[in-house]
């Protein structure tokens, strides 16, 4: 019985792992055109621009 409680943990502590890496690792700076820029919408342009602050300040990355 308590190799199967262990058995049991076990399996559930391996969910938990990621498949990534941290956000610096697996992530990088989103760059469009300005062409790109003209077609996408308000909400993409923010969600770039939240996406690349983020990488700033977590990463260091430069605009």
């Amino acid at each position: 019985m308590v190799k199967v409680l262990a058995l049991g943990m076990l399996v559930a502590l391996a969910g938990c792992q990621t498949a990534g890496g941290s956000f610096c690792v697996v992530e990088h700076p989103i760059r469009p055109t300005k062409a790109e820029v003209a077609m996408l919408s308000d909400a993409s342009v923010a969600a770039i621009l939240a996406h690349n602050e983020k990488g700033e300040k977590l990463c260091g990355w430069k605009p």
